[in-house]
């Protein structure tokens, strides 16, 4: 569950500045990369994508998960 925080946190964030959106707080960038490592999950797996294993993996697979859900979550704000 510690690890899940961790990763959530540190993708959100990551997300948060790569969407040049600056983050969301600390609780949203948990979730958002929580869920984001879930997306992502599905996304690589779709690919066919098994990224390495560690928390530089989980990192990787919930970043990019995250970027998916910022981005859609702005084309629904705008809409």
């Amino acid at each position: 569950m510690i690890y899940w925080i961790v990763v959530g946190l540190i993708a959100g964030w990551l997300a948060g500045q790569v969407m040049k959106g600056g983050g969301y707080g600390v609780l949203i960038d948990i979730i958002l990369g929580i869920l984001g490592g879930i997306v992502g999950g599905w996304v690589f797996g779709m690919l066919g994508i098994w990224p390495g294993g560690g928390i530089i993996g989980s990192i990787l697979v919930a970043f990019v998960g995250a970027v998916i859900l910022v981005w859609i979550s702005r084309l629904v704000k705008k809409a």
